[in-house]
């Protein structure tokens, strides 16, 4: 309970105004304050993972084969009322070791020493956002994730990347969505500090170990109708690269169906002092797509020209048509890539929840300047098959299990090397309030 406390040395008439303003002061705080609390919420995420890398290319490492579990603790306050609202989230994330060796160690599920190759029993962070919102604008600093075409939060492992720096996300237009950002440090996902970001450089593509003491972004999401969405961005990893990213997906029904067109492209260049190296990429790609009943099928084509690869930030993913693949990014210097996908849904034969999908990824014209190696191929064969329990006591926790087939003719001491490899995910997301 607060107090009026009583000022002998004010008049009468100041001291009841004095109490006046104090109560209006904290009752508008209070009022204030409620959207805040009223409108929080946290949740747990819960996710057990199990990932096993089986080289096939005769190679001193056979496999790298681990186990883990992880928590990721989100959460995120409301905004206090008033045109200009405030409000604060955090996360706190912890990944345990159930099953690794020094021998098949470097999954990335876990931090490994690289003096002794062991990996971290456990690991974890706590971070904070703070965050600012004027009308239909939020403004977050501290800890922040994006899935932006050029720098997509990766997802693929145990606990989720992060970034340090601010964001602006703005719809004060219908249809429109405005990005922004500055970022200074990321935090990858199988570490526990800040670093300054590098440009991935698998197979020597760049200088991978120098860094930029920034990336600075904008652009906008356009959705045209409800047919056709457009996509616009400028990306700076400063004295590294510059990136332009144009894409658009088009939706159309035709017959009992739906068709879809996917098309992204990303035009790169060295920035500032090029400490990396040479920068100059042109990626288009295009797929093309039609989703009947619970079949999908799609056809996708990925021609990549200029003198390098194309470039994207270290522990990142970018959104080009080989996303989310899992043993190859498909973004050598000349690659052209052809792949097929076939998903299917099995809620149209009355099971909700199971989902399927086959995926076919062949890239060649292949150029490895820092292996001396060039017209060079690789291919990755993807099986895929989730489930999320539809009722009783398990309901809405995940089940999913990935398997690739990678091969490829590059080079020894290539960083893509011929795999089997297998992952199998349980999920499950626990409301706390």
């Amino acid at each position: 309970m607060h107090e009026c406390v009583r000022d002998t040395r004010a008049t009468p008439g100041f001291r009841a105004s004095g109490c006046l303003a104090l109560a209006v002061a904290l009752a508008s705080g209070q009022t204030m304050a409620a959207g805040f609390f009223e409108d929080s919420h946290a949740t747990l995420g819960l996710k057990n993972y199990y990932l096993d890398r089986d080289y096939k290319d005769g190679g001193a490492k056979s496999a790298a084969r681990e186990w883990a579990q992880g928590f990721n603790l989100n959460i995120e306050s409301g905004f206090t009322e008033g045109p200009l609202g405030f409000g604060l989230d955090a996360r706190g994330l912890l990944g345990v070791k159930l099953d690794s060796a020094p021998s098949r160690s470097g999954t990335e599920l876990l931090p490994v020493s690289k003096s002794d190759g062991v990996a971290a029993d456990d690991y974890s962070r706590l971070a904070l956002t703070a965050k600012l919102r004027l009308s239909q604008s939020t403004v977050k600093s501290g800890d922040v994730m994006i899935f932006l075409p050029f720098a997509f939060a990766s997802p693929s492992r145990l606990l989720p990347q992060t970034f340090r720096g601010t964001t602006l996300v703005s719809k004060e237009i219908d249809g429109l969505t405005l990005n922004a950002g500055y970022l200074d440090r990321i935090n990858k996902r199988d570490s526990t500090s800040y670093e300054r970001m590098a440009i991935a450089s698998p197979n020597g593509r760049f200088k991978g170990a120098q860094t930029s003491s920034h990336m600075a972004y904008a652009g906008a999401d356009y959705q045209l109708n409800k047919a056709l969405g457009v996509r616009l961005y400028h990306a700076e990893l400063e004295d590294l690269y510059q990136q332009d990213t144009l894409a658009a997906l088009y939706e159309q029904a035709i017959g009992d169906g739906t068709f879809s067109a996917d098309l992204r492209s990303f035009f790169s260049r060295e920035d500032g002092q090029a400490r990396a190296g040479a920068v100059d990429n042109r990626n288009l790609s295009a797929l093309l797509s039609y989703r009947l009943g619970g079949h999908k099928l799609g056809i996708g084509y990925m021609h990549s020209t200029g003198d390098t690869a194309t470039p994207y930030v270290s522990g990142t993913e970018l959104m080009g048509m080989s996303e989310l693949t899992m043993s190859s990014d498909f973004l050598n210097a000349k690659e052209r890539t052809w792949q097929a996908i076939y998903d299917y849904d099995f809620v149209a034969v009355g099971v909700p929840g199971l989902k399927g999908r086959l995926r076919y990824v062949r890239g060649d014209n292949i150029e490895l300047t820092s292996l001396n190696a060039d017209d060079r191929k690789e291919r990755e064969f993807q099986m895929e098959l989730g489930y999320v329990i539809q009722s009783g006591p398990l309901k809405n926790v995940g089940l999913l299990a990935r398997k690739s087939i990678y091969r490829n003719d590059f080079p020894t001491g290539a960083a893509f090397r011929d795999e089997n490899q297998s992952r199998f995910l349980v999920t499950y997301t626990l409301p706390i309030w």
